[in-house]
């Protein structure tokens, strides 16, 4: 079955209101996602389904005054300062990276999943996380597999929203922020935190920059050992250092070696359907694909693909579909040419 044809039973059922049928149709999407590589819109979708699920539990009778009321005032607080809430299924399989930086995200997760044992003797648990590095080089999917191998939801920071002209409204957005991660026990990631968390006396700071660093430092310290704080920047050396010392673990990402290179694609192509027309060519592309992102060598291996496909112009499903490494090398080629690579 295509993606259109799961939409059209998606948009059926949903017309009918046959509430049962639509989340059934909703998972087959989520799996047929999956299966044709477009992981990050299936991650997106199946947490809306949980989502609503939730919301419908929620949603029946509660009593005024109840935790469970307070909790659904509170989620229409703060739903604006929020983009997404992830439920991953994303594992450290998932992802291509430094050793180093595999370790790191070892032993983290492990930390948590042992969590009783370290509290027994009365040992910390590392809670806050800061990750920099290029962008594309797999910060925020880094985040999706610690929400995938902790099975926590991860709440998806809205900076646009959080950050406030008003004065002092920047600290309150984040203290909501902060409130619901206690209560839920989730993850919450901030990505671009230098937008937040710059040097103090920054020559454009007035001030609000000053107030909202102290707010974080404070809520950073009052967090619960069981919540999370994830948070990505690609300028480090951006972020005051006070903050900066506050996290429990900071790993760096690099750009890719010819080694990840070739793990990445592996990773790309593994049960896809999909082999290069020449292996050999194939190989010198992953070396000259040296300098660009995990992002951008997986972008443009997806788009010769897709071209590779619509150039058979074959209508047969075919077990096996072979990857025009000519459409690559140009692609890779003109990757780095626009990104001055």
């Amino acid at each position: 079955m295509s993606q259109f044809d799961h939409i059209k039973e998606i948009a059926k059922y949903g017309l009918e209101n046959d509430r049962e049928q639509l989340l059934s149709a909703l998972n087959e999407l989520v799996e047929h996602s999956k299966k044709t590589k477009k992981v990050n819109f299936a991650i997106q979708l199946q947490s809306i389904v949980k989502e609503s699920i939730r919301q419908q539990s929620a949603n029946n009778l509660t009593k005024v005054g109840s935790d469970s009321y307070h909790q659904r005032i509170d989620d229409r607080d703060i739903q604006e300062l929020i983009l997404e809430k992830v439920t991953s299924d994303y594992t450290l399989e998932n992802i291509v990276a430094d050793d180093s930086v595999m370790q790191e995200l070892e032993h983290f997760v492990e930390e948590h999943n042992k969590i009783d044992l370290l509290q027994r003797f009365n040992l910390p648990v590392s809670n806050k996380l800061l990750l920099h590095g290029p962008s594309g080089c797999g910060k925020t999917l880094a985040s999706y597999v610690i929400a995938g191998e902790l099975k926590k939801m991860m709440v998806v920071v809205n900076l646009g929203a959080i950050v406030s002209s008003k004065l002092g409204e920047t600290s309150k957005n984040l203290s909501k922020i902060f409130k619901k991660a206690s209560l839920e026990n989730c993850i919450i990631f901030l990505d671009e935190f230098d937008s937040l968390g710059k040097i103090r006396d920054y020559s454009q700071d007035h001030g609000e920059m000053k107030r909202v660093v102290n707010t974080i430092l404070q809520l950073f310290d009052y967090l619960p050992q069981s919540s999370i704080v994830i948070a990505a920047t690609n300028q480090k050396e951006m972020l005051d250092t006070a903050l900066t010392r506050r996290f429990d673990s900071i790993i760096g990402f690099s750009l890719p070696n010819r080694e990840q290179i070739k793990s990445l694609v592996e990773l790309t192509l593994n049960k896809s359907g999909f082999t290069f027309s020449n292996k050999a060519a194939a190989s010198k592309i992953m070396t000259q694909s040296k300098g660009l992102s995990y992002y951008s060598i997986q972008k443009t291996l997806m788009t010769a693909i897709k071209r590779s496909l619509f150039k058979q112009n074959d209508k047969s499903t075919k077990s096996i579909t072979k990857i025009d490494t000519t459409i690559w090398k140009e692609l890779v080629a003109s990757e780095k040419k626009s990104l001055q690579v």
